[in-house]
């Protein structure tokens, strides 16, 4: 993999469960990982739902290998990007050599 196609700042974060002063368990999303990738496969899409034009759009992200990014999960994390949010669809960590893994996102509705 080539370092120079790692041209976009991510930031990664994973949902966890906190408490606030009450006891009052709340899922909230703590930054995680924040790293360097490259974009592809990104795919505008638009959608009409309930007479509302809705983005769909999907975007691929591979990032480096680390411990850090192996093991994200598509369940329990999401990916920030120029300040729009993209949820995790599926990991592919390419045939498992320990180089890269490559995220599969689509944007999430606001």
């Amino acid at each position: 993999m080539k370092v120079a196609r790692l041209n976009v700042r991510i930031e990664i974060q994973k949902n966890v469960v906190s408490v606030d002063r009450y006891g009052n368990h709340r899922n909230t999303w703590e930054p995680f990982l924040s790293c360097y990738a490259s974009l592809s496969g990104e795919a505008p899409q638009e959608n009409t739902e309930a007479g509302l034009t809705v983005d769909d759009s999907r975007a691929d992200f591979t990032v480096r290998w680390c411990a850090a990014s192996s093991a994200i999960t598509s369940t329990g994390y999401r990916v920030l990007y120029r300040d729009e949010v993209f949820d995790i669809v599926g990991v592919n960590h390419m045939n498992c050599r320990n180089r890269a893994v490559k995220l599969l996102c689509r944007r999430e509705r606001q």
